[in-house]
């Protein structure tokens, strides 16, 4: 996969964490938890995995600054790495993976600082820890409300498609209902053909009985008479 650190709705920052530096850091957060299990490929509270991997898309883009390679990196040492991240799924040839780490960067509105957050730990008395969790908590909600979003965009998407099947399987059920009516149509003209067709032979039998009979009838008056 080949990605480059772009700029997106929000300022990046240039976090230059090593890998385990920055997973020992996510792990600690105090949405560690959160990260651990997506980290390890858990699903459990999101209707699919596409959106497990939006979740941990979004948490590894708060950490990294919006490094797109370093987010791919990482995502592929995580659990729920599959095929399917380097399938080409979109028009311009972009994968499965490059749009998943695109829209979560495009929907994170604050990255990680490592500079400011030390800085401040360091220098800041002991009052300002509630300050500092704060801080961290509303780093949280931002992250949970872009995850929400790209959720809701998810879903909206699929109901969009499944509208568009339900209007096909419509579309199909009123075709058939009309091949039906043309069928039965077909199969009562039929019927009527073939039920005139034999009173046609009825008669034509009837006519010759009747013909027959005639000529029985003269054959003997014409008998009788020679005699």
């Amino acid at each position: 996969m080949d990605v480059t650190k772009t700029t997106g709705s929000a300022a990046h920052t240039d976090v230059d964490l090593e890998d385990e530096d920055l997973l020992e850091r996510a792990r600690n957060a105090s949405n560690g938890e959160k990260f651990e299990r997506l980290w390890r490929g858990s699903t459990a509270g999101y209707e699919s995995q596409s959106e497990a991997d939006m979740a941990l898309c979004c948490l590894l883009a708060f950490w990294t600054g919006g490094d797109l390679q370093q987010m791919d990196r990482l995502f592929r040492q995580s659990g729920l790495l599959r095929n399917k991240w380097d399938e080409v799924h979109y028009a311009d040839g972009s994968t499965y993976g490059e749009k998943t780490i695109e829209r979560a960067v495009a929907s994170i509105s604050e990255f990680y600082d490592p500079d400011t957050r030390e800085t401040a730990t360091e220098s800041a008395p002991r009052t300002s820890e509630p300050s500092t969790t704060a801080s961290r908590d509303k780093s949280d909600r931002k992250q949970n409300r872009a995850y929400l979003i790209e959720k809701n965009r998810l879903l909206t998407g699929r109901v969009d498609e499944l509208e568009a099947t339900l209007e096909q399987k419509n579309e199909r059920i009123d075709l058939l209902e009309a091949t039906i009516e043309d069928l039965k149509t077909e199969l009562a003209e039929r019927n009527r053909e073939i039920k005139q067709t034999r009173e046609e032979q009825v008669d034509t039998a009837s006519d010759c009985d009747t013909a027959s009979e005639t000529s029985s009838l003269w054959g003997r008056l014409f008998g009788e008479s020679s005699k």
